[in-house]
C-alpha cells in the first residue's frame, strides 16, 4: 500500500531507542533528507510487515529465529525483538 514502514532486523539499537525517545527520524538517501514521525507497532500489528520484511529481504534472516512456515505463535514471540515503525507525515526541522 501507500503506508511507509521502518523495520530494526538488529534490534533495539541506538537509532531505534532515539527513534522511541523523539518521535521521529531522519532519512537520508544521496543528498536528500526526509524527517518523519515514527509511531510504533504493538507485536501483534507488527508480524505482518515483518513476515513480508522477511519474505524480501534473504540478508537479515540469521537474526530472526523463525521462517515463513513459522506458526502465527512463533511470529508473535518473535515480533518484540524486531521493532517496527509506522513511518507518518513529515516533520519540520
Amino acid at each position: 500500500g501507500s503506508e511507509r514502514w521502518l523495520v530494526a532486523p538488529y534490534g533495539d539499537r541506538n537509532w531505534v531507542k532515539n527513534a522511541r525517545a523523539a518521535g521521529w527520524v531522519e532519512l537520508r538517501r544521496g543528498r536528500r533528507r526526509e524527517r518523519l514521525v515514527v509511531d510504533e507497532l504493538r507485536a501483534e500489528d507488527a508480524v505482518s510487515i515483518l513476515r513480508e520484511y522477511y519474505r524480501l529481504g534473504r540478508v537479515t534472516h540469521s537474526f530472526f529465529a523463525v521462517d515463513l512456515d513459522s506458526s502465527l505463535e512463533a511470529w508473535l514471540a518473535e515480533a518484540p525483538r524486531h521493532p517496527v515503525f509506522r513511518l507518518g507525515r513529515t516533520v519540520e526541522a
